[in-house]
């Protein structure tokens, strides 16, 4: 079974200060058929303006990854954590057992453009555990690069779930490919640009999910500088 997911048709929030495209029902918008895949909860486009932030909230059991696409990104949390991520880093926070955090735009005159990643864990209330870690687009062109991954595997940050997420950034005519086993689920995230997936042209935004599927998944950039994401989850 393949899973279409429009960018158009997702969720919007749009404040003085944030502008958020869904992928998933999250906060005031629900959609019955889009409450997750598999055990990948949120998937969140977040836009905000200068000046502006989500103010100290909790989390419990949950693994929250924020890929920043560009501008820059405060965290603080209450274990102490605290940092700015800029574009082409990748933080991961396990909120565990609870943790308390904000996350501001880190400049006073630019935007800042992220996604927001939920999965469910695969273990409840361990201590909360954070890390944020660079992943320079220039390694990502043309191939994959594992951003996250169980525990740390292949050189991803160590989240807590039997899931991996991949990037890749292609330039145009491009061509990438990735195998696809019955034994997972897949999501194809496009974070930027516009890429051909077989036959089928997506833009940013646009999400592709694959359940019982096998073969080789075909990828080609159709612009310079086009980015997806892929999960790999538990089937």
């Amino acid at each position: 079974m393949i899973l279409q997911r429009p960018s158009a048709a997702r969720g919007e929030v749009h404040l003085d200060w944030l502008h958020s495209r869904h992928t998933f029902s999250f906060g005031h918008y629900y959609d019955p058929a889009w409450m997750g895949f598999g055990v990948l909860r949120v998937i969140n486009e977040d836009t905000v303006a200068p000046g502006g932030g989500f103010a100290p909230h909790r989390h419990a059991n949950m693994e929250i990854l924020s890929v920043v696409l560009s501008g820059a990104l405060t965290h603080r949390d209450s274990t102490g954590n605290e940092g700015v991520i800029r574009a082409g880093e990748v933080q991961w926070m396990s909120a565990g057992h609870g943790i308390e955090h904000s996350e501001y735009n880190a400049s006073a005159d630019a935007p800042v453009h992220f996604l927001q990643i939920w999965l469910q864990p695969d273990r409840l209330n361990y201590a909360p555990a954070y890390a944020s870690r660079p992943f320079p687009p220039e390694q990502r062109r043309g191939r994959w690069v594992c951003l996250a991954a169980p525990d740390g595997a292949e050189g991803g940050l160590p989240i807590r779930q039997q899931a991996w997420l991949r990037a890749a950034r292609l330039q145009a005519q491009a061509r990438l490919s990735a195998e696809l086993e019955p034994a997972h689920r897949y999501w194809l995230h496009v974070a930027s640009g516009t890429v051909a997936v077989g036959q089928q042209r997506l833009t940013a935004g646009d999400a592709l999910g694959w359940v019982g599927e096998h073969g080789s998944l075909q990828l080609q950039g159709l612009a310079d500088d086009s980015e997806v994401l892929l999960f790999t989850l538990p089937a």
